[in-house]
């Protein structure tokens, strides 16, 4: 079930990456298509409920910085938030995931994201990312590209009250490599 939690996480960072970059750190020429490398440094919160024999679902939300590469090394790119959810086979770990993403610059723009991915629960999850808008300076981007997400702690909390589902707590990366998106001219 972590699993699940991190590769949701990752594919929330690596679209927030990829938001930010066109954003904030790479400058955009108008209407002209870019490749950035982007990624981000989460923490994800969510339950994992049991929902059958084998399977487990992880419904919760990934939240953290983005950074674009730069020339000068990585430049800050805005706070991205993920409502994810992960469905993970218990028996043979194999994991599929997909949630909806909202990066916030620093000036208030924000760019709106789709992603879903596929992996091995504990070991990573690699999918694509897809831009849906925006607003501000931002509204008409649009792009896509692979993202990867990696965990690299979790724990989980059994509660008392609920014998059915676990609190699982999580931190990792989110990379996006080779990151194209698009710019409406002005």
């Amino acid at each position: 079930m972590m699993k699940i939690i991190e590769r949701a996480q990752v594919g929330v960072m690596a679209l927030g990456a990829v938001l930010a970059a066109s954003l904030i750190a790479a400058p955009t020429v108008a209407a002209e298509e870019q490749t950035v490398n982007a990624y981000a440094a989460f923490e994800g919160e969510g339950k994992v409920h049991v929902t059958g024999e084998k399977t487990g679902i992880f419904v919760g939300a990934l939240v953290g910085q983005l950074f674009v590469e730069s020339e000068k090394g990585p430049l800050h790119a805005g706070r991205i938030v993920c409502p994810a959810m992960m469905q993970i086979d218990l028996e043979n770990g194999m994991q599929a995931g997909s949630g909806r993403c909202t990066i916030t610059a620093e000036d208030g723009a924000q760019v709106f994201s789709v992603w879903s991915c596929r992996g091995v629960h504990l070991v990573g999850c690699d999918g694509l990312l897809m831009l849906t808008g925006g607003t501000g300076r931002t509204a008409g981007v649009s792009g896509s590209g692979p993202l990867t997400i990696r965990t690299t702690s979790r724990g989980l909390v059994k509660t008392s009250s609920d014998k059915d589902s676990v609190t699982e707590f999580a931190r990792g990366v989110l990379v996006l490599r080779g990151f194209k998106y698009r710019t409406p001219s002005k």
